[in-house]
């Protein structure tokens, strides 16, 4: 007869894996899909550049994830692995993006519905441009930031090695989509009217904000997630949130 018996800390290594890939990998399909639309978040009270809403992609907040999923992979399985996952999943966006076009451009059998169809999902190709860099330079910067806090400070620090390489890299990421897509992509391309300067940085700082708040509130899961599946040598973390 048999008998439940309880995962070993090789099979919640292995079970985490799975699950922090497949987590990175729909976060960041959610993004590509979503990241056309622009969302529009109102705030209890109003902030000087931002006023009184925050304006950012719909990808934000799936994109959000895709750190959180980086940084417990990076802490779990180490600074390869995690840079592996993340070129894998820059080259995965381009698969992504040839599913899209190609169902885009086959023929629907329902011609009003087709139009709605690529009204919603056609990426524009300021948005892809900005978002496809903006994700090869900011992730790689996370899992750079984070391991080499991680060299200085050994296994405890977690909480300062996370929130240091996501803050860090969101700045670089929000920059850098803002910057291409509703800037240089509008301007040396023609891509549609390029952003005034004002409307820039409240862009940019709105964000900025947004991402930052996540990158607080993330961290104790972070923890909870490290020592749920232990990392893949040995010993568990001696060091506590507060260290």
């Amino acid at each position: 007869m048999s008998s439940y018996a309880i995962p070993g800390d090789s099979d919640r290594q292995a079970i985490g894996q799975v699950v922090l890939l497949g987590l990175f990998v729909t976060a960041l399909v959610t993004a590509q899909l979503t990241a056309s639309k622009l969302l529009e978040l109102p705030l209890p009270v109003e902030l000087p550049v931002v006023a009184a809403s925050i304006t950012l992609p719909g990808a934000a907040l799936a994109y959000a994830l895709t750190f959180f999923a980086s940084d417990c992979y990076s802490e779990l399985y180490g600074r390869r692995p995690a840079q592996l996952m993340v070129n894998v999943g820059f080259a995965l966006n381009f698969v992504v993006l040839l599913l899209v076009f190609s169902t885009l451009r086959a023929p629907g059998a329902n011609p009003e519905f087709a139009t709605t169809f690529e009204a919603a999902l056609a990426p524009s190709v300021n948005i892809v441009l900005g978002s496809l860099v903006a994700y090869l330079v900011s992730q790689n910067w996370d899992v750079f930031v984070f391991h080499t806090i991680r060299d200085l400070t050994g296994r405890s620090q977690l909480w300062l090695r996370n929130i240091a390489s996501t803050a860090s890299s969101q700045a670089i990421d929000t920059v850098i989509f803002v910057g291409i897509a509703f800037y240089l992509s509008p301007t040396l391309l023609g891509i549609g009217p390029a952003l005034p300067t004002n409307a820039l940085i409240g862009l940019i700082v709105g964000q900025y904000l947004l991402k930052l708040l996540i990158a607080l509130l993330d961290t104790p899961v972070v923890y909870l997630v490290v020592r749920l599946v232990g990392r893949a040598s040995s010993k568990p973390d001696p060091g506590a949130f507060g260290n």
